[in-house]
């Protein structure tokens, strides 16, 4: 069968032939100056898709090391401040040293007690030191400076510091400034309230005291100390004794010296609510997170409850309360749930256990992330605000407290050195004494959390090596999958040119035949 070709299928076709050849041209072309195998999906649909996820690794592990360095600059610059604050407290070692001796005139003392105040000023100053304009020593408060400039109480007396912590007035409130330590003694506690004076100026010039009338409450009396008042209750009050005269070094006395008040968060505290707002419980313990419980059976002695540390998707059935009295004790991962029976717990009540937080968590690989921030009063101590609870009655008040380590106070930093300020400017020889085993101690703390700090420095530095490999690997990959082998392409381009070239030519020979040109 003989078919027939007509011109219009004839142009048809070299039109055809034409493009597919102009085609394959310009994608090859398109790959030249692009310099890659795969510029659309369909030029290889598999090789595409792991084009995109490797290009989404990349992008992870381009976070991972901006991460990285942000998080080595938070470390550096704490690495640097401890070690700074290292380095001046071995300079107020020193002086304390020097004024505990017995060979130091008491104007010689004076000139310490000035120098060590500034150091003391400093030391503040280098707690609240900032990274990036936040706060690195204030836990989750970065926007908030981890301490404030305050007046501190110290005491010769442990019966009167016991009575100072008891209700219904725990705690003591100051308020006012003063450029030097404020020295009390009580000279008559034969009166109610006990008669006292106060001096401002290291004990050369004494002043009668007085109390704010009418008094704060039933429970408290308020001492006007000149620019500065003494808030405490009538059982701390109640509980001093009397001093001969000034140089008598028995007696109840009191130090008004500086101290530094944390206004960061912590780790510490731990918040419960009751979802019915009727029972009242308490929690203690390290919980990583919240935890909710349930009380699924309240009618005998123990409680029967579940408990659940994912928001409630899943409980831990089960489980039995301690004997059930004034008080009802649960146990629940971490630490305990205390119930208050004074309102009766009924079935289905819940309760939201929710862990205060400071950690500023920063991810510097796929699975690993590191703390970057402190919180100072776990490092330089200082005074907080926190809850107290009467055991007895179960009523709770707010009061400053000194940062403790390991029990005691004598790791906190800021307190011994504002000790130690407020016994230079009352030339009080034997307290700078106490202060020197402190400032060591102090001291070990701030080395510890040094030591940490670089622990973690190296940590980083690993993790950013080992994700710069990982990237390094990616572009790999993805060079081998999406780029062109340029000496393949070149020469590709040179054989579909030619053929182009070619194509043209013999359909510009093809499409110039025609009958016409014979007849």
């Amino acid at each position: 069968m003989i078919t027939r070709v007509t011109q219009q299928s004839l142009y048809g076709s070299v039109v055809r032939q034409n493009n597919a050849a102009l085609s394959k041209l310009m994608a090859t072309n398109n790959q030249a100056s692009t310099q890659k195998r795969i510029n659309a999906p369909s030029d290889d649909p598999n090789g595409a898709v792991q084009v995109l996820g490797t290009r989404t690794d990349l992008s992870q592990l381009t976070q991972y090391q901006r991460n990285s360095d942000t998080a080595q600059g938070w470390l550096t610059q704490a690495d640097s401040t401890l070690t700074s604050v290292s380095t001046l407290v071995t300079s107020i070692k020193g002086y304390a040293e020097q004024a505990a001796t017995g060979t130091v005139t008491d104007e010689n003392r004076g000139e310490i007690a000035s120098a060590v105040r500034q150091y003391f000023e400093q030391l503040i100053s280098m707690a609240n030191v900032t990274y990036d304009g936040q706060s690195l020593f204030a836990g989750q408060k970065t926007d908030t400076e981890a301490y404030a400039m305050g007046l501190g109480l110290t005491s010769n007396d442990t019966a009167f510091d016991t009575a100072l912590e008891q209700f219904p007035a725990p705690g003591y409130t100051l308020d006012g400034n003063s450029a030097s330590t404020i020295l009390v003694q009580f000279t008559d506690t034969a009166a109610s309230p006990p008669a006292f004076e106060y001096t401002a100026d290291g004990g050369t010039t004494w002043q009668t005291g007085s109390y704010a009338t009418p008094a704060p409450s039933a429970d408290t009396q308020t001492l006007q100390l000149g620019g500065v008042s003494l808030t405490m209750s009538n059982t701390a009050l109640a509980s001093v004794t009397a001093s001969a005269d000034h140089d008598d070094a028995d007696g109840t006395w009191l130090w008004i010296r500086p101290t530094a008040n944390y206004q960061g968060n912590n780790n510490d505290d731990v918040s419960v609510t009751s979802a019915n707002n009727s029972v009242s419980a308490t929690a203690e313990g390290t919980f990583s997170g919240n935890v909710q419980v349930r009380l699924d059976d309240t009618s005998g002695s123990p409680y029967a409850y579940s408990y659940s540390t994912d928001g409630g998707a899943s409980w831990v059935t089960g489980n039995t309360s301690g004997a059930v009295g004034a008080t009802v004790p649960l146990a629940v991962p971490g630490g305990i749930l205390t119930l208050d029976t004074t309102t009766v717990p009924a079935d289905g009540d819940q309760f939201f256990i929710q862990p205060s937080t400071a950690d500023v968590s920063i991810a510097i690989s796929p699975t690993d992330s590191v703390v970057v921030n402190g919180v100072g009063k776990d490092i330089f101590g200082g005074m907080y605000r926190t809850t107290v609870t009467d055991a007895a009655t179960g009523a709770t008040a707010t009061v400053n407290k000194a940062a403790t380590f390991d029990g005691s106070v004598s790791g906190n930093l800021l307190e011994t050195v504002g000790k130690l300020v407020g016994y230079l400017e009352t030339n009080n020889q034997g307290g700078i004494q106490d202060c020197l085993d402190d400032l060591t101690t102090s001291q070990n703390e701030v080395l510890v959390a040094a030591a940490s700090v670089g622990a973690k420095e190296n940590r980083v530095s690993s993790a950013k090596t080992m994700v710069t490999t990982l990237a390094e690997n990616a572009t790999t990959t993805l060079s081998n999958v999406e780029d062109a082998d340029l000496t393949a392409l070149i020469t590709k381009l040179s054989e579909q040119e030619l053929a182009y070239q070619a194509v043209l030519k013999s359909s510009s020979m093809v499409m110039n035949l025609s009958l016409v040109s014979y007849i």
